[in-house]
């Protein structure tokens, strides 16, 4: 039983947390602004959302760390994974700047504004469903 409730919710489950997950690199993009040679970041969102539901959670396999020595501890690099499974994309370049910083304002501002709308939509839809779910099992 709890299975099949947690297959009924988790799609916008998984779309929720990586709608979280973009307005924190399009926030960085914001908080980044005046850095000379940042360079703006962005996912595509249905490549995210498609890899997440296939299960896949970096797209491509992690690099091994090179070791010198066999007392080296092996690692993996974290690297730019992305987002469920699509990795993150640099920005489109509309209008150059001196110092090199690749974020526009009003692209990113108007990026943020509709992720957080999609947000609250998929907020909205959780909660129809948790209310249909009470509604269901109410007697009457």
């Amino acid at each position: 039983m709890a299975g099949k409730l947690d297959d009924y919710l988790r799609f916008n489950e998984t779309a929720l947390n990586l709608r979280a997950q973009r307005q924190q690199v399009l926030a960085s993009n914001i908080a980044n602004a005046d850095t000379p040679n940042y360079k703006a970041r962005d996912v595509d969102f249905g490549k995210a959302l498609q890899g997440a539901i296939e299960g896949r959670q970096g797209g491509l396999p992690p690099v091994e760390l090179a070791r010198t020595s066999g007392a080296h501890i092996a690692g993996k690099s974290s690297g730019d994974a992305g987002i469920g499974g699509a990795p993150l994309l640099y920005r489109t370049v509309t209008q150059g700047s001196v110092d090199g910083n690749t974020v526009d304002m009003d692209v990113e501002r108007n990026q943020f504004t509709d992720n957080a709308v999609r947000y609250e939509a998929g907020v909205t839809a959780v909660s129809a469903q948790l209310k249909g779910l009470l509604n269901a099992i109410q007697p009457g």
